[in-house]
């Protein structure tokens, strides 16, 4: 098993930029695919972005995609979302969650396990 802790959110004001990170501890010699998901009030959890074991491979939903980069530091166990050109709709608590096995670049949250528990991002009109 593998823990995830998420930090970096904020307020930002439109336009602006933030960096997440999610910090894994535990079973972090296991090969998985770290993935970004973002819930707003009164919404479902939705897919932001993952990153492959390797780094070779990331996914973004269209929503974000030319905005938001995901990249992997192995070496400090820890997977980064930076952030650019926020939008007031970004607003939402962000989780980093794992996908352990082949990962065929599903944007389902039922795929994923090991969830952080979150962190509040605020983007101000």
């Amino acid at each position: 098993q593998v823990q995830l802790v998420e930090s970096g959110g904020g307020l930002v004001q439109a336009g602006g930029s933030l960096r997440l990170s999610c910090a894994a501890s535990g079973r972090t010699w296991d090969t998985y695919t770290t993935g970004w998901f973002r819930q707003a009030p009164g919404k479902e959890r939705e897919f932001v972005a993952a990153i492959s074991w390797s780094g070779q491979g990331t996914y973004y939903a269209d929503s974000v995609k030319g905005r938001f980069t995901i990249s992997a530091d192995n070496a400090k166990n820890t997977v980064l979302l930076q952030m650019s050109s926020l939008k007031p709709e970004d607003t939402a608590v962000y989780y980093c969650a794992a996908h352990f096995g082949y990962y065929g670049g599903s944007y389902y949250a039922s795929d994923f396990s090991s969830w952080g528990q979150g962190t509040q991002v605020t983007v101000s009109s």
